[in-house]
């Protein structure tokens, strides 16, 4: 078991810092600026995924009375913004892929400041606090340097070594999806028995009922076309899957219990979100590729 735990701790560092490098070999500056100079619809994305999805997280918690566990995991994935596969998602449902991209990187990056204070509001709000709150400052040093530093540099050679930087991005990008892949098999691995004991219980039934909550919030707080909208309900319900894993390996020991619900809550979400992605796209005419902002 220990060495499964220490396999996992591994893969998680290069899971978050390859999906951040590759948000940033994805990113031009003058794209983000661009999306940035967008003041409403930033406000409210904002609002709907570092506000309004965590206050539903911890309204699901409340309404299904979960164990101390599974309130846990739900209660980290609400608090972490930004989910890489939010951007694949705009891709797979033909959206507004640059502007859906962009703000995605955009939630990862404050997130990675916001998320252990927000998942401490949460579990505190939610009366599980105390010794299980999080270390605030442990995990907004670990999270934010395995993030905004990658992306950092990602973001650099995009602009000063373009050619470079899109010979890395399909590699990076790579990585990443192999990584998150181990991330979810040495989860499910070290806490079978736990994941197993999940099914049919109101664990699944709450992430089921939080993710479309949290579409629905994602497409409301927008502005503009129906387009944009779907792409931002897509994003909303998916959260950083890297800020939750690393709080469970750091305050909480990599807890088998907590992490099969994490890996539930997570599963749940991708299983609900890409056929509905997928039926999206057959409703909407191929549209000219773009190069791709992605995370």
């Amino acid at each position: 078991m220990q060495l499964v735990t220490t396999a996992f701790n591994v893969v998680l560092v290069v899971f978050i810092a390859s999906t951040m490098l590759a948000a940033g070999l994805g990113t031009r500056i003058g794209e983000l600026g661009t999306v940035l100079r967008q003041g409403r619809l930033l406000v409210l994305v904002l609002s709907a995924n570092l506000v309004v999805v965590p206050l539903l997280g911890l309204g699901v918690v409340t309404v299904f009375g979960l164990s101390t566990a599974a309130a846990i995991a739900l209660l980290l994935v609400a608090a972490s913004p930004g989910a890489p596969f939010g951007a694949k998602l705009a891709m797979i449902q033909r959206g507004e892929v640059l502007t859906g991209s962009t703000l995605q990187v955009l939630l990862a990056a404050i997130g990675s400041v916001s998320f252990p204070v927000t998942a401490n509001l949460l579990m505190g709000w939610a009366g599980i606090g105390g010794e299980l709150s999080l270390p605030v400052g442990d995990l907004v040093r670990s999270v934010a340097i395995l993030q905004l530093v990658p992306f950092a540099v990602g973001l650099a050679m995009r602009h000063w070594t373009d050619p470079v930087a899109m010979t890395w991005l399909p590699g990076t990008e790579q990585v990443s999806s192999l990584s998150f892949a181990a991330v979810l098999v040495l989860g499910i691995g070290s806490s079978w028995e736990q994941l197993v004991s999940l099914l049919g219980s109101r664990t699944l039934l709450a992430a089921g009922v939080f993710t479309l909550l949290s579409a629905v919030a994602g497409g409301v707080l927008t502005t503009g076309p129906r387009l944009r909208r779907t792409t931002f309900a897509g994003i909303a319900p998916l959260r950083n899957a890297g800020p939750a894993f690393a709080a469970v390996a750091i305050a909480f020991s990599s807890d088998p219990e907590i992490l099969a619900a994490l890996s539930g809550i997570l599963l749940v979400g991708l299983v609900l979100c890409l056929p509905t992605a997928a039926r999206l796209a057959t409703t909407r005419p191929d549209q000219p590729p773009r190069e791709a902002v992605t995370g």
